[in-house]
């Protein structure tokens, strides 16, 4: 590992202690035993096959390529850092940036799974946000749903052979938006409208959600297009070692 990814590393390190430590113990992500233990136990059953074939996708980038665990551990916590930055907006949950399309972009979202769940369950233990019930819904939402969307952009960008950059963009913006429709979804399944049902209550939250989350959106594609900027100025050989830019490039 070279000086310069070791700062880099480490400056991602200090950011997350600064973003992290606030005053308001206000929950992020779905707050813990807000939803119906059925719904929390189905999410989490869910989610099984996703971490499996994520373990498994990190087990192989490693057996690899050893080098590979620098930009794992830097997607890591890029996802911590500015997930880590919440803005209230309904009972129960909060907007906030996600963090994944970044990781989802480099590795895969099957790879985001593993990363995800790492994340969450540190925040839900020593920041008390998000809980420990609600930690398969969380994951579905955030290291599973957003993430293969955003991979799924990306290569569908990339195919059309759309600019690198803007693909990077559309593929994170995305990512964030649909893990709040997904969030929404799961509250509304857990708390229908009493008019209209699970759709109704789904468009209420998400109008709820889109006034801070939309911002939020396209902040997050604006940091993971300059992340990928700085990572192909000064890690070419690690992106070159996982396939995201080809030799020449």
């Amino acid at each position: 590992m070279s000086k310069k990814q070791k700062k880099l590393i480490a400056v991602l390190a200090v950011l997350s202690v600064i973003f992290s430590i606030t005053p308001n113990a206000y929950a992020m992500h779905i707050m813990e035993g807000y939803l119906p233990p059925k719904y929390c136990i189905a999410w989490g059953i869910l989610c099984i096959p996703f971490l499996v074939a994520g373990f498994l996708s990190i087990k192989k980038k490693l057996q690899d390529n050893r080098k590979n665990i620098t930009l794992l551990a830097m997607a890591g916590a890029f996802i911590f850092v500015i997930s880590s930055l919440k803005i209230p907006s309904v009972t129960g949950s909060c907007s906030h940036m996600t963090g994944t399309g970044l990781g989802a972009i480099l590795f895969g979202f099957s790879t985001v799974s593993i990363l995800g769940i790492i994340v969450l369950l540190f925040q839900a233990i020593l920041l008390a946000h998000g809980g420990l019930t609600t930690l398969g819904a969380n994951t579905f939402s955030m290291a599973i749903a957003g993430p293969l969307l955003s991979y799924g952009i990306y290569k569908l960008c990339k195919k059309l052979k759309v600019n690198r950059m803007v693909s990077i963009f559309l593929a994170a913006f995305l990512g964030d938006i649909f893990t709040y429709s997904v969030t929404s979804f799961q509250l509304a399944l857990s708390y229908p409208s009493t008019e209209g049902g699970v759709m109704a209550s789904v468009g209420k939250f998400l109008g709820v959600f889109a006034p801070t989350q939309l911002p939020l959106a396209v902040l997050e594609g604006i940091l993971t297009v300059l992340i990928i900027m700085a990572l192909e100025n000064y890690a070419q050989p690690e992106l070159k070692a996982i396939n995201f830019i080809k030799e020449g490039e």
